[in-house]
């Protein structure tokens, strides 16, 4: 995990004048000083310079070029299936015994309640509440976020606790107000199941008891294999220029320009995987009370943005119900504190069209149908190479 040094990086706001799009002017505030110069966040600053440079207005564009030539290499999937650890390879019955073990109840302490419970397949891997609910029916502290492309992740929780998707599979089972479960008894309830204790052994090879380590390995390989799946934007960004509507279209440049969402929606997971103070009201210290985080910093992980049309409701306190509530916020709704972070345009305001065209485009990020079978668990990553 990255140290005390996880800032957002220089004040970088968009704002236009006159028409929308006439102009895009990039300002840095030398109060802070940039913290990282990865790929992403460098892609990003290049392409609105060139913009900027060259004059391109999004009108002048979309008669010139392609609108989302720029944007290929920075939203387009990657070939290569997804990242795992070396101790913990994933192979298909791997994924497939962890799928059995996230819908299994035995897993908490009441026999009642999987990780399905809060993770539902047909909600995005999502619960649809406001917050998560605990085993004792009582509201949690924050926002059930969806399990899609994790594997690409470098933390892990809203506040990012977890280095790795194995120590975040673990934390909710054991978590006394979560599934509530102990060891002893989870590892008792499944070595009676003969058929379950093969799967095991075929998973890990050899003669290997069934063990905690073995449960949440299983479960992380399953975790891994979730890859959310193509949707109309990626047919757009891989030259489809018909897959999007003009609304949308106008609405990624939105996204892309005035609106500098893709400062922290960046990639093709659109998410810069760090934490930012986004300007919401609640008083949740986020990763301010993390280590490796600044004591008093109220940020958040940045969530991804794929399947967010089947996540709602939104923010890691679930605060803003619907996607047009999230636009409102970031158009004029923050809460201006110190630690508001500083790639917030605290300036920006958006027209009522403009606020649709970025809610359209963003829908264009999501399947039209949050299916329980579409893109999870596939199994065929563990074989390619």
């Amino acid at each position: 995990m990255r140290g005390a040094r996880e800032m957002p990086v220089s004040d970088v706001r968009l704002t236009s004048q006159g028409a929308i799009g006439n102009f895009v002017r990039i300002s840095f505030d030398r109060r802070y000083t940039p913290w990282s110069r990865d790929r992403v966040r460098a892609s990003v600053l290049v392409l609105l310079l060139c913009m900027v440079g060259l004059n391109i207005t999004p009108s002048a564009k979309a008669q010139a070029v392609d609108a989302a030539e720029p944007w290929r290499a920075l939203f387009r999937r990657p070939a290569m299936p997804p990242p795992a650890p070396a101790d913990n390879p994933m192979s298909p019955d791997r994924i497939v015994l962890g799928a059995r073990l996230l819908a299994d109840p035995r897993l908490s302490g009441s026999g009642a309640r999987s990780c399905v419970s809060c993770h539902r397949p047909d909600l995005a891997f999502t619960d649809g509440r406001r917050r998560a609910q605990a085993v004792s029916g009582a509201p949690l502290r924050r926002n059930t976020p969806s399990l899609w492309n994790l594997a690409w992740s470098r933390h892990y929780f809203w506040d990012g606790r977890a280095p790795s998707l194995e120590a975040q599979v673990r934390a909710p089972i054991e978590a006394a107000d979560e599934m509530g479960g102990d060891w002893p008894t989870i590892l008792a309830r499944l070595e009676t199941d003969a058929e379950l204790a093969g799967r095991f052994r075929t998973a890990f090879g050899g003669d290997r008891p069934i063990s905690q380590d073995a449960v949440v390995e299983a479960l992380a390989a399953y975790v891994r294999s979730l890859v959310s799946p193509a949707t109309r934007f990626d047919a757009w960004i891989e030259g489809d220029a018909g897959a999007l509507s003009e609304a949308e279209v106008r609405g990624f440049r939105l996204f892309t320009g005035k609106a500098g969402c893709v400062l922290c929606h960046a990639g093709w997971r659109f998410t810069d995987d760090r934490f930012h103070d986004i300007g919401l009201p609640d008083r949740d210290p986020g990763r301010g009370a993390v280590a490796g985080g600044t004591p008093g910093l109220r940020a958040f992980k940045t969530p991804s943005l794929r399947e967010a049309a089947h996540t709602a409701p939104y923010m890691h306190d679930g605060s803003l119900p619907t996607l047009s509530a999230v636009v409102a916020h970031y158009a004029g709704g923050l809460v201006r504190r110190p630690g508001l972070a500083p790639s917030m345009n605290r300036a920006l305001r958006l027209r009522p069209r403009e606020k649709a065209d970025l809610v359209a485009f963003l829908r264009t990020l999501s399947t039209e149908a949050a299916s329980p079978t579409r893109g999870a668990g596939n199994s065929e990553w563990s074989t390619r190479r």
